[in-house]
């Protein structure tokens, strides 16, 4: 005979009260217990079935609770299901069994169902009572089951079912309620979100206002954690933080990153297409849309939102060019030459995907008849296929083929454009495309299986006349030499010829110069490229003249030629080095290979019109080359040949336009970068206390109106503690008081401590009287340009100038042994002077005489 295990002696103990039940039942009309009896009924019946749950290994107790639950729903006599809920009951009441277990099993089993009342309503009581003794955890388990439970009642069941629903809302209360304690409300309103989120699933309408109210109750709480009004909010590109997750959206979805499941307003719920679509739309937008869709240059991951979002803009370039009438200069002109800069630079870094763009655009054309936008569209995609032909497979631009059924279906011949108008490019973008998928299928010895559409046949021929005239020549208003660079950009047999012409129109070809003012010999063109030629011209092509510009540049610079860049050239290189599309070859080489090179070949004068060309005709470059070219300018500053006054002052002047034209956002981004990049902190002054002072106030001002003081210390102390140990200099007080309190704080620990103007005066009479006697014109330039010599000569010369009211010529002669970077030094040394001389004398009439001498200073021996 087989040993029983504890679950079958559980289920014997079942069997027996069960059986006693049976028989009361069934004598119930001679039986009558007094209240002592039933009491001793229920305590027997307790203590039989507290034994047998003891006697359960702890390993044991999940299955044992299975096997009685299976019981107590197959009882079919209501008296039998209670006397088993209740056994269960004191079970919890006496610590044999914990509450989550019982709790998670009546709620898992199969049958437990709203159509069998009986169990249902005694099941859902009894969670009511023993709930209570259940760790937060579990009550999180046990609402989302609950919840699961309440959504298989159907909304439209009748009233036949109503004790059932609330009983279950009963329980949902209670677990709820805030001051039952069972459950933090915050994670109550996770799985509420979760299992019935707003505006799909919900619950029976008996229980949807229980819910509803306690997630309502989180709104204020959403509120606080959220912008105000924040999908109607608009970022201003170049100004806003790009760097910041502000504007961050999911890349999949397009949502804004909500922090838990709280009851966030609707429209913050969506996806933000309108946002993305404005951002897209804006110059200068690329790093911010970047920044929102988390796309990092380096990893290449294709974004379908960023996608479908530039074909939609496409296509809505095209609708707009139906009923507006292009111009050179009119926004949809604007709009498609932005595009074209979009696409170029998501689809090169592989966050678009060409042929499943032009996919789309066809599908979404296909029912459409929009074909007055149909030559933008060809010019736009021609800036993509012009760049990227020939390093990527056929296949990938053969979809363009779609387009030319669906655009150029019509069997008329379109004319040939007139070439005086720069709108002629974009009429023959179509057929420069054509030229370009032919030249790679006999570079790829692959056929072309259609030809040519017959709308374009005329534009084929006219580029092939084109191309053989003799004596091609640039003229500001034909554009023939721009088509043809566009058409055969890929084909070096026929581009070199164009291509030329447009170099040498802006060049010159060394024989002829011109006069500039100062009497400077230059190269003979003044005329720049206007804009439209410039426009005109695709990415390929722009890249092509810029490489021929600076390849220009650099031989000139190498033959140590006296003759000055043309000023054609030096406009239309800095015309060129706007477009960010040609950045690699454009601001990039400009920082990285152009002036190293002129530098390296001493060519200052090249030298000098490059940083003049900086300073005042680039206005648009990114602050990353702007904070590169920065670095550059400072270790120029710092090489013997350039301590030459005019030279040395471009520099410095560069160098503080530099700092000072950063933008508040751009400041904390760029600097704290670089500084914890190594070998790239050179965006720090050396030796100049005048440069390090204005990234100071730079600083200042950022932190103030950014109030990037409150994220981090860290960044600014670094640097700060750089330029200290380069150029140690302190602020007046009333100057810190303006400053933000971290960066005023920071000064008020560091002092620098002040020379003493007594001292200093006293070093001064001495040097002077040593001026006044050495006789010897050489020992005197020896003495005082002597490197280590305190910077005192601008001193000297100012109180000669009061005792004789001249400057000697050997003065002279000083200033230019030591050079313009160290007269900064000499000049910050004579203003401590001259103050404490005008404070000594206070209103004695000898500071007439001072005023007047430091006016002829200034003005008479500058």
């Amino acid at each position: 005979m087989t040993q029983k295990t504890a679950e079958d002696k559980l289920n014997d103990v079942v069997d027996d009260i069960l059986h006693g039940e049976a028989l009361e039942e069934a004598f119930c009309t001679v039986i009558r217990h007094s209240k002592d009896t039933l009491k001793w009924k229920k305590e027997y019946c307790v203590d039989s079935i507290k034994a047998a749950w003891q006697n359960i290994q702890p390993e044991n107790i999940e299955s044992a609770l299975r096997s009685y639950i299976y019981r107590l729903y197959a009882q079919g006599n209501a008296n039998h299901v209670d006397l088993l809920v209740y056994l269960l009951e004191a079970m919890v009441e006496n610590n044999v069994i914990s509450a989550k277990p019982i709790c998670e099993a009546l709620l898992n089993y199969d049958k437990l169902s709203y159509k069998e009342a009986s169990q249902w309503i005694e099941t859902f009581q009894l969670i009511r009572k023993i709930v209570g003794g259940v760790d937060y955890k579990g009550c999180r388990d046990l609402l989302r089951i609950i919840l699961e439970k309440s959504l298989t009642i159907p909304a439209i069941e009748n009233v036949y079912c109503l004790q059932q629903i609330e009983v279950l809302d009963n329980v949902i209360k209670y677990i709820l309620e805030r001051n039952s304690c069972l459950l933090p409300s915050y994670l109550a309103v996770n799985e509420t979100t979760k299992i019935c989120p707003e505006g799909k699933t919900w619950p029976h309408w008996k229980m949807g206002r229980v819910l509803s109210d306690f997630v309502d109750s989180f709104r204020p709480a959403a509120q606080m954690v959220t912008i105000s009004g924040r999908s109607s909010l608009l970022p201003v590109v170049g100004h806003s933080l790009s760097t910041g997750n502000v504007w961050r959206l999911n890349p999949t979805t397009l949502h804004f990153p909500l922090h838990g499941p709280l009851p966030y307003e609707k429209s913050l719920q969506q996806p933000q297409t309108a946002l993305l679509r404005y951002v897209l739309e804006q110059p200068y937008s690329r790093d911010m849309v970047c920044n929102m869709l988390a796309l990092n240059k380096q990893v290449k991951q294709r974004c379908e939102v960023l996608e479908e979002q530039l074909v939609n803009l496409v296509v809505f370039a095209m609708e707009r060019s139906e009923y507006e009438e292009m111009n050179d200069e009119g926004h949809s002109q604007l709009l498609w030459q932005h595009l074209s800069s979009q696409l170029i630079y998501f689809v090169l870094f592989q966050f678009a995907s060409f042929p499943h763009m032009v996919m789309s655009l066809y599908e979404k054309l296909k029912n459409r008849s929009l074909n007055k936008g149909r030559d933008h569209l060809m010019w736009v995609l021609l800036q993509f296929i012009s760049g990227s032909i020939q390093k990527n497979p056929l296949a990938d631009f053969l979809p363009v083929m779609k387009l030319y059924d669906l655009l150029y279906k019509n069997s008329e011949v379109i004319s040939v454009p007139d070439v005086s108008k720069s709108q002629s490019t974009h009429t023959v973008a179509s057929t420069c495309i054509w030229i370009h998928l032919n030249k790679k299928a006999q570079v790829d010895k692959e056929q072309l299986r259609r030809p040519i559409p017959q709308a374009l046949q005329q534009h084929l021929e006219f580029l092939k006349q084109s191309l053989n005239q003799k004596n091609l020549a640039y003229f500001k208003d034909d554009y023939r030499v721009a088509l043809l660079c566009n058409a055969y950009s890929t084909n070096n047999e026929y581009f070199s010829m164009p291509m030329g012409i447009l170099v040498d129109a802006v060049y010159g070809n060394n024989k002829n110069t011109t006069l500039l003012p100062g009497n400077v010999v230059a190269s003979a063109p003044t005329q720049p490229f206007p804009m439209s030629l410039l426009d005109s011209l695709t990415v390929h092509a722009k890249m092509s003249l810029i490489h021929g510009i600076v390849t220009r540049v650099v031989r000139l610079a190498q033959s140590k030629s006296g003759i000055a860049l043309a000023p054609a050239l030096v406009e239309t290189y800095s015309r060129l080095l706007v477009y960010m599309e040609i950045e690699s070859l454009g601001i990039k080489g400009f920082i990285s290979q152009l002036l190293p090179t002129v530098v390296s070949s001493h060519a200052w004068g090249i030298l000098h019109t490059l940083l003049e060309m900086f300073s005042y005709r680039l206005h648009h470059s990114q602050p990353h080359y702007r904070v590169q070219l920065l670095g550059q300018l400072h270790k120029l500053a710092s090489i013997a040949q350039t301590n030459q006054n005019q030279l040395h002052l471009c520099i410095e002047s560069t160098a503080l336009r530099l700092i000072i034209g950063l933008g508040s956002a751009e400041v904390q981004p760029q600097l704290s970068r670089l500084f914890n990049e190594p070998k790239t902190s050179g965006f720090l002054s050396g030796d100049s206390e005048e440069l390090n002072r204005a990234l100071v106030l730079t600083l200042a001002r950022a932190m103030h109106i950014t109030g990037a003081e409150t994220f981090s210390a860290n960044w600014f102390k670094e640097i700060l503690t750089a330029i200290m140990q380069s150029t140690p200099h302190g602020w007046s007080s009333h100057t810190l008081m303006s400053f933000p309190q971290s960066l005023a704080e920071f000064f008020q620990k560091n002092p620098v401590a002040r020379e003493d103007k007594a001292v200093l005066k006293r070093n001064v009479d001495a040097e002077y009287k040593k001026w006044k006697t050495m006789a010897n014109e050489n020992d005197i330039i020896a003495h005082f340009s002597m490197q280590g010599t305190p910077p005192l000569f601008l001193s000297i010369i100012w109180k000669n100038l009061m005792e004789e009211s001249r400057v000697p010529h050997t003065a002279y002669k000083v200033l230019d042994r030591l050079g313009p970077r160290a007269l900064s030094a000499h000049l910050r040394t004579f203003s401590d002077y001259l103050v404490y001389e005008f404070a000594i004398h206070g209103a004695s009439p000898n500071v007439n005489k001072m005023k007047v001498i430091n006016n002829e200073y200034i003005w008479c021996f500058h």
